[in-house]
This record gives structure tokens, sequence and C-alpha cells, in this order.
């Protein structure tokens, strides 16, 4: 959805976003997905939020940037020098009923809806949505073995939280945490695992399981 391009329309139409799943600079946690030993259910691992502000006609659109802040997030022009991540997908809606971002997005930007009074063109809703960022330059914390992003894939990493939970780490090490397991493949059933799994992580997707060893 549009929103009206003028100066006053832009602070006017600023959405206030979360950091729903963080793999950012200055972000805290890592992608963490539910897992379990075999036989054992696991719970979801929840993050911590962050705000911001907003800039340009389409708030958030994909291919457009964001900077980063110590406590915001603020749409920017990719040729600025404090353009730090590009969209690489953008829904409507919320990340729990909506499509999944890419499987190397580093971060996802959950974006509050804005229906201001009064506009100059008269669209300048900004809907409930999220946006899939992805960092314009390394670290990629959703890259296999990065430790973090908002989902976990093959080649990434976690250790084990207790009460048939992970969280994800980085594979080299270089985290506060160690890596105990790393997902070496994904399937459709456990059963499809091989012998020597010590770890199931649900994934979601079209291969919900992933098959971890130990390392």
């Amino acid at each position: 959805m549009h929103v009206g391009s003028g100066r006053g329309t832009r602070a006017a139409f600023a959405a206030a976003v979360v950091v729903l799943l963080a793999g950012c600079r200055g972000a805290p946690g890592g992608g963490a997905e539910e897992g379990g030993r075999p036989g054992e259910q696991a719970a979801t691992v929840s993050p911590a939020p962050v705000l911001p502000s907003g800039y340009g006609a389409v708030f958030l659109a994909v291919d457009e940037c964001s900077s980063f802040g110590r406590t915001s997030f603020t749409e920017v022009s990719c040729r600025s020098e404090r353009a730090a991540a590009r969209v690489v997908a953008r829904h409507d809606g919320t990340v729990r009923d909506g499509p999944r971002c890419p499987a190397t997005t580093d971060f996802v930007l959950h974006i509050s809806e804005q229906r201001p009074s009064a506009d100059e063109d008269g669209d300048g809703a900004v809907p409930r949505g999220y946006a899939c960022m992805r960092n314009l330059q390394p670290p990629h914390p959703g890259d296999p073995g990065g430790g973090g992003g908002p989902r976990t894939i093959v080649g990434d990493c976690v250790y084990d939280l207790g009460d048939g939970r992970v969280r994800e780490t980085a594979c080299d090490g270089s985290a506060e945490r160690e890596p105990e397991f790393e997902v070496d493949r994904a399937v459709d059933d456990r059963s499809e695992c091989p012998a020597s799994t010590a770890l199931y992580v649900r994934l979601g997707g079209s291969s919900p399981v992933g098959c971890a060893r130990p390392v």
C-alpha cells in the first residue's frame, strides 16, 4: 500500500517496527526453533523487541533499506551512508500467519498498522506486516552456521537449553555459547533421520524436521 510522498506525510506515517527475530548487529539473541532429543517436545524461544521510525513512499518495500540504531530502525535510501540492511521480502499480516521469510534472512521487522486521520492524498495508511531483512555487509547471522536469523536451516548449530528447547549459536565457536549439535539434514519425518541423530530440531517448511548430530 502506498504512502503519501510529501515530507509531512512521511513524518506522519512513520510505522512502529519490532524486531521479532533478530540476528543483526546490536539485537539480542539468534534464530531459535523448537527442537528436542528423540521423543521430547520443545518450546519456542522468544526474542526481545526494539522500536523505530519511517521514510519513503512505500514503507519498507522489497529492495528498500533501513538503518540501524540503538533503539530504532529507520527506512533510508539504499544509497545513504546510513543504509545497513535491505528488504528481501515483505508481507502483510503477522509472521505467525504469513509466508516464511527466505532461508538466509538475517532478521525480521514487524510493522505495526498506522491509519492517520489526515494526509495529503488519502492513501497514507501503513498496513500491519513484516519485512524480511538482509544485512548489506557481513556478518550474516542468517547464513548456515551464522548463529542467528529467524530460521534454523541445514548447516546451523544449536545448544541445548533443557526441557526439550534449543537455541541457535555460531558453528565456529565465536558466540558466547559453544555449539553442541549441528543440523546436517532436513527431512519430512523423524523416522527418516539417520540412527546417529542425537537431536531433532523443528525447521518448518516442506521438510520440517532437522536431524542434528553432536559436534
